[in-house]
């Protein structure tokens, strides 16, 4: 059991998003009584522990969240990174919108072979990437590019500023010196 509680933890705390019911079950390998059981004895350990993370429950879905009266701490240590460069994560998927805009979110994780939900939103929030529309299908899913502040941020007068791809993909020999 405690495996498998190590197991929950771990998962919800490395996917940060919604996880359905089933899915931890399958992950878990576990019925799904069985996993909702594991669930509860996970948030009640948060509680009695008196730790920083609480067990959110979305419908029939999970997440790991801070806990309400702690979020104004993590928000003003935040605010003083918010100057901090982009990670290679986010260089790269910013990369794929710049060069493949209008993009959907489905083929910058097909091109990077990873989710990127954080990403995008850690672009969306530093204002280089945005919505720029809505796919008319079921679900409708945002279509994403870059912004103008992009351009300034990178000296560009317009998209078509940026290096040709072939440039662009070939490897920062200075970086080996």
């Amino acid at each position: 059991m405690n495996n498998q509680l190590a197991t929950l933890e771990c998962l919800l705390f490395a996917w940060g998003d919604l996880l359905k019911l089933s899915e931890i079950a399958q992950v878990l390998e576990v019925s799904k009584p069985l996993c909702k059981e594991l669930l509860l004895e996970y948030e009640e350990k948060l509680k009695q522990e008196e730790r920083g993370l609480r067990l959110v429950q979305v419908e029939d879905s999970y997440q790991l969240s801070t806990k309400p009266e702690l979020f104004a701490k993590v928000q003003e240590y935040a605010k003083g990174k918010q100057k901090k460069s982009l990670s290679n994560a986010a260089m790269e998927t910013l990369s794929i919108v710049a060069y493949q805009q209008p993009i959907l979110k489905t083929d910058i994780e097909e091109i990077r072979g990873v989710r990127c939900d954080q990403v995008l939103k850690n672009l969306m929030d530093a204002e280089l990437v945005e919505v720029v529309d809505r796919l008319e299908v079921p679900g409708r899913p945002n279509v994403y590019g870059t912004t103008e502040f992009f351009l300034k941020k990178f000296g560009l007068k317009s998209i078509e500023d940026l290096p040709s791809q072939e440039i662009a993909n070939e490897p920062l020999n200075f970086l080996e010196e």
